[in-house]
């Protein structure tokens, strides 16, 4: 079997043989892609629902590759422009552009072990995000607290767990690898407040109060337990993020949510940005609460900023009348 053929159908090679020798000095990097693509994500300080994206996103580019028995590493940024047209069928151009950021990071690892000599993504055609729109559906506060109620009037064993699971997305805006990825000992007390800490986005670690309906709930459905994932199946396994995603859209369902079908956890984490922000918390304590490390994406979440009430003219006038003891 050839070269090409051992890598595109991601069976045992030696990336080391892929690496053209230069001054007989060869990076000891040695394995199959699954391999190449672990050696790179060791390489990052990233979360583990961050490595499991990459990982599906790299498995993804294998895969389209082939299918056209296209070796990965001679790939050009034309190939690379074939494979984003094709996610965009099916994925908004926010899921693509990350889709391929994290492929050019990768690609960038194979640069930097002399694997290949230029990374084909870097002349990518990426499409266009806006800064200033989300394609996340979003939900009003009436709606959440429909989506809450409809939580609480579950019965059966899940129950107690369900609002648990609802009340932080709510209350706290978590991503959803975050939820899905807290463990019982991250709970804890701090000057006087329950308390959460998980790694973000970017393998940030972080820190969140619990209101005190979370702290409720999450007690509630812990009933004494104090280590293993915070929420499991029936079975004791760790709950992922398609059961979350299901769990929501079956509660706004019930709660007579018209745009149920297209809602998901991300939904309730742009409905705390909105909410928080129309209640006047100020945008860098959103940004700091969410996590975001530029305060345009935070903007991003804020379905409410171009609500004339909060147009900064007011403020000023008010402020004039004021001085001139109006």
């Amino acid at each position: 079997m050839s070269r090409t053929a051992k890598w595109w159908r991601a069976e045992t090679i030696s990336v080391v043989d892929l690496i053209p020798r230069q001054g007989g000095a060869l990076p000891a990097v040695a394995g199959d892609a699954q391999q190449v693509t672990e050696a790179w994500l060791a390489n990052r300080r990233l979360s583990e629902h961050t490595r499991a994206a990459y990982r599906r996103d790299v498995a993804g580019w294998l895969a389209w590759c082939a299918q056209r028995e296209l070796d990965p590493l001679r790939a050009t940024f034309i190939d690379v422009n074939g494979y984003a047209r094709r996610l965009e069928e099916s994925l908004t151009p926010a899921s693509v552009a990350r889709k391929l950021s994290g492929l050019s990071s990768w690609y960038a690892f194979l640069v930097k072990v002399r694997a290949v000599g230029s990374n084909p993504v870097v002349d990518a055609d990426r499409p266009q995000v806006s800064r200033d729109h989300s394609a996340t559906v979003g939900l009003s506060p009436e709606e959440v607290d429909a989506l809450l109620a409809a939580a609480q009037a579950q019965g059966g064993p899940a129950a107690v767990r369900h609002r648990a699971v609802l009340t932080l997305l709510a209350d706290l805006g978590l991503r959803v690898g975050e939820l899905v990825g807290l463990n019982a000992e991250d709970l804890g007390w701090e000057r006087g407040h329950r308390t959460v800490r998980f790694v973000g986005k970017g393998g940030k670690p972080r820190r969140r109060v619990l209101t005190p309906a979370a702290a409720a709930a999450v007690e509630a459905y812990l009933d004494g337990r104090e280590q293993g994932p915070l929420f499991v199946t029936v079975t004791g396994a760790r709950i992922d993020r398609h059961a979350v995603f299901r769990l929501v859209r079956r509660l706004a369902r019930q709660a007579g949510i018209e745009s149920w079908e297209r809602l998901s956890p991300h939904s309730l984490r742009h409905a705390f940005a909105t909410a928080a922000r129309s209640e006047g918390v100020a945008l860098e304590d959103v940004q700091d609460a969410m996590g975001h490390a530029d305060p345009r994406t935070t903007r991003r979440y804020d379905r409410d900023r171009y609500n004339l009430d909060r147009d900064p003219a007011y403020t000023i006038a008010a402020a004039r009348v004021r001085r001139s003891g109006g």
